[in-house]
């Protein structure tokens, strides 16, 4: 028994407690590894397409050319999200609420219009379809810039960064967004995922069980931190202040922003291929001086976590790369959660799949510790 179930019974967080069986991801903290339907994150994401990804998930195979192109086209024909939503959109850009809270409040029209279907796919597809659609058109409307249409002749990733500036994207940036999104795909049994899997349990619609899992997503404590560890680079601005500001924040006993992982116990393996991802991008784009600072940062946070708090094996995660990546594609630090969510939809969608297959509800007990032997007796005169 691990040392949270030895509390009573009771494993706070579900700690340690293993919920679901899955053939999607493994994540594996002490060798620092990720597996994704059976392929390191490393062999998979800078080489595979995102529609690939999504294919091998959903499908359990890779999809052969003319499966794949169909699979594209199929995607592609279902961008154009309802007017509902885009009504809504612009009510809450009217109100300047975040782009993850109008996400989750237009998330759950994404189905109208549709003929109604008892088949899986048929209505995944429109969801992570719309999803970069949603988000594109509201960032645009909070600029005061009118929503860019989808372009079905591009692909997933390269079309979200059209809808987002208007402009064709090149083949550096769509490589670049590409290997985000297959690396951030999925990951065990995460709280959204878990939220997912949850709400499907329950034998409702797809659609609703998405919307729950951006709710979860939205919270600080899951999909919040990538911008911080950028805004740390910046304020460091140049390498010989990396180790005196940093110094100072482990003195004052703050946290670094993009190291440590409740999972990995060395360094993430999504931090890996995001580094080598970025050095591409900025190295393409002839721009590395934001990048090499950043590398100094990380090297010199490390070696003074190490310094700070012995035996913790404090790495960088994938938080710290993701914002780098990012930012060399444009993107404000509040798409950074919503560009997340654009990904791991597809991963919550497969696991809804495996959960409706499993065809067994999610109920945990509880430990009750309130009172017993109460009367309800007249109520007090005061």
């Amino acid at each position: 028994m691990t040392q949270s179930q030895s509390l009573n019974g009771v494993a706070p967080g579900l700690d340690n407690v293993v919920a679901a069986e899955t053939r999607l991801s493994r994540p594996d903290g002490q060798k620092g590894e990720l597996i994704i339907a059976g392929y390191a994150v490393e062999e998979l994401a800078g080489r595979a397409t995102f529609e690939e990804v999504v294919y091998l998930l959903w499908q359990g195979v890779r999809p052969t050319s003319t499966q794949l192109n169909t699979f594209r086209a199929e995607l592609a024909a279902l961008r154009n999200v309802p007017a509902a939503a885009l009504d809504l959109l612009a009510a809450a850009a009217r109100e300047e609420r975040l782009t993850m809270d109008a996400l989750r409040m237009a998330a759950g029209a994404v189905d109208l219009g549709l003929p109604a279907t008892n088949e899986p796919l048929a209505t995944a597809r429109p969801i992570l379809a719309r999803l970069p659609t949603l988000v594109a058109a509201y960032w645009r409307m909070k600029q005061g810039q009118e929503p860019v249409a989808p372009n079905p002749a591009l692909s997933h990733a390269a079309n979200y960064l059209y809808m987002l500036t208007g402009a064709e994207p090149d083949a550096a940036q769509v490589r670049g967004l590409e290997t985000y999104l297959n690396t951030v795909v999925d990951h065990g049994l995460n709280a959204s995922t878990f939220a997912a899997r949850v709400i499907i349990a329950t034998e409702t619609d797809l659609v609703s069980a998405v919307v729950g899992a951006i709710g979860a997503l939205k919270g600080p404590r899951h999909g919040g931190a990538p911008g911080p560890a950028l805004d740390m680079v910046f304020d460091i601005g140049e390498a010989e202040r990396a180790e005196p500001y940093l110094r100072a924040k482990l003195e004052r006993k703050e946290l670094l922003m993009g190291f440590g992982h409740r999972v990995y116990k060395v360094r993430d393996p999504r931090a890996e291929v995001l580094a080598q991802a970025a050095e591409k991008m900025y190295r393409a784009s002839g721009d590395m001086a934001l990048y090499e600072l950043a590398k100094h940062v990380e090297k010199t946070a490390v070696a003074l976590l190490a310094e700070y708090k012995p035996g913790r094996n404090l790495q960088t995660n994938v938080e710290f790369y993701t914002a780098l990546l990012l930012h060399g594609l444009e993107l404000d630090t509040e798409l950074f959660t919503p560009t997340f969510a654009i990904s791991r939809a597809a991963g919550w969608i497969a696991h809804c799949f495996e959960q409706q297959a499993a065809g067994r509800i999610i109920r945990p007990e509880s430990k009750y510790v309130g009172e017993v032997g109460l009367k309800w007796g007249e109520v007090a005169q005061v």
